[in-house]
């Protein structure tokens, strides 16, 4: 059981550290350089779709993998109100995340962002902050765990 506990952690951690870390490199190094025209319009669409592509599938194994490490932690132990706050407030959060992604990755939202509604021009900021947070968050669960199972 440790070693699908450990293959499932594992997989939930690169999957998370995957579209976080795309994200930043996304907002910090690929628009600025694609704004800056140091290439064609068809590199930028096929970035912007291998990443899309990316993003759908961290989530798939998020889902997943996040279902199946809160069930586990759940029914291993008890748990107090802090864990539980702490882990309802990461799902909510990772949610908004799902949906701020799904909401981008619509391409018609995509090309009505170029005239940039406010949810538009900020929701990739706002995941990538977003995702840090449940970093942080997942780090505090970790420390809740810790504490609870070895007081």
């Amino acid at each position: 059981m440790l070693e699908i506990r450990l293959i499932v952690r594992a997989a939930h951690l690169l999957a998370a550290a995957a579209w976080v870390g795309g994200s930043f490199f996304y907002l910090i190094v690929a628009l600025p350089a694609l704004r800056s025209g140091g290439s064609t319009p068809g590199a930028a669409g096929q970035m912007a779709a291998l990443f899309k592509r990316m993003v759908t599938i961290c989530t798939g194994v998020l889902l997943l993998s996040g279902a199946y490490l809160a069930f586990d932690r759940l029914t291993t132990t008890t748990l107090g109100w802090p864990y539980l706050s702490v882990l309802a407030l990461k799902i909510v959060i990772a949610l908004c995340m799902f949906a701020l992604s799904i909401y981008l990755g619509q391409s018609t939202i995509r090309r009505l962002a170029k005239r940039a509604t406010r949810l538009s021009k900020a929701a990739p900021q706002l995941t990538l902050a977003l995702g840090i947070l449940v970093f942080v968050l997942g780090a505090l669960l970790n420390i809740l765990f810790e504490t609870s199972a070895h007081p």
